[in-house]
């Protein structure tokens, strides 16, 4: 999380990033000229939310005609260092995008492993992002594998 995303497009562009995800709380104010930017560098624009803020404040990124986001990402812990435990209250958010926004990625992060993957693809996460449950495994293939069937199956069972 950085306090001023703008000032990281370029450079990130610059650097080959294909994506660019920002906090919704450092960029109330001006959003639609950061996703602007990002997509006229040739990036995938997405936003993300921290488990305090209400998931209506993304509806209007989502929702713009012009420039929307195209993924959203739910924090599932709040952000600033790995190995946090999974907030499952933050899935009521995932629910409510999936139901809005039926064709939107969805990314959780934090606290995703083996245990927890499975509310989260229940609840419309198609995106993970696992750090201390794969690369703290003795088997990382393996941990691979389950988050990914378990999005899978998510996706053919709705």
């Amino acid at each position: 999380m950085v306090t001023n995303p703008l000032d990281y497009v370029e450079p990130l562009a610059k650097a080959g990033a294909s994506g660019f995800t920002f906090h919704v709380e450092v960029a109330k104010d001006y959003w639609q000229d950061l996703v602007h930017q990002i997509k006229v560098k040739g990036m995938r624009p997405g936003v993300a939310l921290k488990p305090g803020t209400p998931v209506e404040e993304v509806y209007p990124l989502a929702s713009s005609r012009e420039n929307p986001v195209e993924m959203v990402l739910v924090m599932t812990v709040e952000p600033g260092f790995g190995g946090q435990k999974f907030m499952p209250e933050t899935m009521d958010k995932v629910r409510a995008l999936r139901k809005k926004y039926p064709s939107l990625d969805i990314e959780v992060d934090g606290g995703l492993g083996p245990s927890t993957i499975d509310m989260a693809a229940s609840a419309g996460a198609n995106c993970i992002v696992a750090g201390s449950s794969v690369f703290g495994a003795k088997e990382p293939a393996n941990v691979i594998s389950i988050l990914r069937k378990s999005v899978r199956d998510a996706q053919q069972s709705s």
